[in-house]
């Protein structure tokens, strides 16, 4: 399936009208197991993208993106779809962590007139976005406890081919390139479960 930005912003603009309830964390939080919710994962990030204060404009930002630059891309094809995945999800904060890690790396003009997924492409080659939001990914419907093993630290395989990273009984996870902790977990999407994550996922070690 092809996805142009155009039509991936119709969907967008779609949610949003269709939406009259701003995200709220604790109220999407369902508890390990419930039912789907009614609404797409990226729907679930439109409407927190909308919220005030804003959260996951970032994440949208960059599926946005991957849609723009890889019309092919299955992950984007799967987020909106019936595809069901569980979706760690970096806050705004992780995402501006990042950056703010690295644009001393970051080609000013291509970061100013493009923006920072432009950007990160742009040092770390064509891709680079894609592959490091596929490490947020993986197959199936995965409530946290599937997730936060009570004991031994547990491997979560990742839509990113041959890629994983581990989780330990406090929620901690250890990835490639860095950690982050989840929380809040659970939010329960028609096509998948989102669990927030307080930094963002590197499959590649860039030293920070």
């Amino acid at each position: 399936m092809k996805f142009s930005l155009a039509s991936v912003l119709g969907t967008v603009a779609l949610s949003l009208a269709g939406s009259s309830l701003l995200f709220n964390h604790s109220a999407a939080v369902a508890a390990p197991g419930a039912a789907p919710g009614n609404q797409t994962i990226v729907e679930i990030v439109t409407d927190a993208a909308s919220a005030e204060p804003a959260e996951f404009s970032l994440l949208l930002d960059a599926v946005l993106y991957i849609a723009d630059t890889n019309p092919d891309s299955t992950l984007v094809a799967g987020l909106f779809d019936d595809e069901q995945y569980t979706v760690f999800a970096p806050t705004n904060t992780a995402f501006g962590g990042l950056v703010e890690a690295i644009v001393d790396l970051l080609d000013p003009d291509v970061l100013e007139n493009q923006g920072p997924f432009a950007a990160i492409d742009d040092l770390l080659g064509d891709g680079t976005v894609e592959a490091v939001v596929s490490y947020h990914v993986t197959f199936g419907r995965r409530a946290s406890n599937s997730v936060v093993p009570p004991r031994r630290d547990r491997t979560i395989n990742t839509l990113l081919e041959g890629a994983s990273f581990t989780v330990n009984s406090a929620g901690v996870i250890t990835a490639v390139g860095s950690t982050a902790t989840i929380g809040p977990a659970n939010i329960s999407a028609s096509n998948g479960v989102i669990h927030v994550i307080d930094a963002v996922l590197l499959p590649i070690d860039l030293g920070l």
